[in-house]
């Protein structure tokens, strides 16, 4: 039986929100349409205008584990945020920095840089790779750290765009320079993708209360997912399957 699409998210603004989508129509050279579009620049930010810059300039989860709480719901050009501790707030990310700079400094601890800043992506989307990528997710490989943990896990404390079944885990990593076949499109994993203390964070709490990285280290690795980029654009919906080209 072959691998199969069971879910795809995007993350409009970079750590803050995700959002689950039943189809996208992937372009060459581009990330997940519609994912890591902002991000949230902080006080300590270098920012010099480049089409992308390191994840250090922006306000994460990694510092501020509150952020993997939020949800988003994209409604025409605006976005409406939701958390479990707070009001939701709908806004224009073009328009309303204010209003969302108040709404999310609650979520970032004392002692962490501010944020002070949304940042529109220009070329790319502001994933953590200085090229477009997307993320291609393993349920198994997720199944697998729940079991070193004894413990359930959300899928969405991995952040990942497109998620897969029907795979042993850790298969994705024999998959490095290969081209997959994803619906109409054909994609080409370039890298796995190396894990921070994001993780450790629960996506409905925002607190901190799984040593995902301790798991991950007892397979040998902090790896979990991989990074591919879009070589044939086409589209992608759930329940398409995957194949190895």
């Amino acid at each position: 039986m072959k691998p199969t699409v069971t879910s795809l998210w995007r993350h409009p603004i970079k750590a803050h929100g995700r959002e689950e989508v039943s189809e996208v129509t992937l372009v060459p050279g581009q990330s997940m349409p519609g994912d890591r579009l902002w991000a949230v620049a902080h006080e300590a930010a270098q920012l010099d205008g480049s089409n992308w810059v390191s994840c250090r300039n922006f306000t994460r989860a990694a510092g501020s584990p509150q952020l993997m709480a939020i949800t988003c719901e994209t409604q025409a050009h605006q976005l409406r945020l939701s958390h479990p501790d707070l009001d939701d707030l709908l806004f224009d990310p073009n328009a309303d920095q204010a209003a969302f700079l108040d709404w999310v400094a609650p979520l970032v601890p004392e002692g962490r840089a501010r944020p002070v800043k949304l940042v529109e992506a220009s070329e790319q989307g502001f994933t953590d790779s200085s090229w477009p990528s997307l993320t291609l997710c393993n349920q198994a490989s997720h199944t697998a750290v729940e079991a070193q943990l004894d413990q359930d896990l959300s899928i969405h404390r991995w952040r990942g765009n497109i998620w897969l079944d029907g795979l042993e885990a850790w298969a994705e990593f024999d998959w490095l320079g290969h081209d997959l076949r994803l619906g109409e499109a054909v994609i080409n994993v370039r890298e796995r993708t190396e894990r921070c203390m994001a993780t450790t964070a629960n996506p409905d709490t925002g607190t901190r209360d799984a040593d995902t990285l301790g798991a991950l280290q007892s397979f040998g690795h902090k790896d979990f997912s991989v990074k591919v980029a879009v070589i044939q654009g086409g589209l992608v919906r759930v329940g398409d399957t995957l194949d190895l080209l």
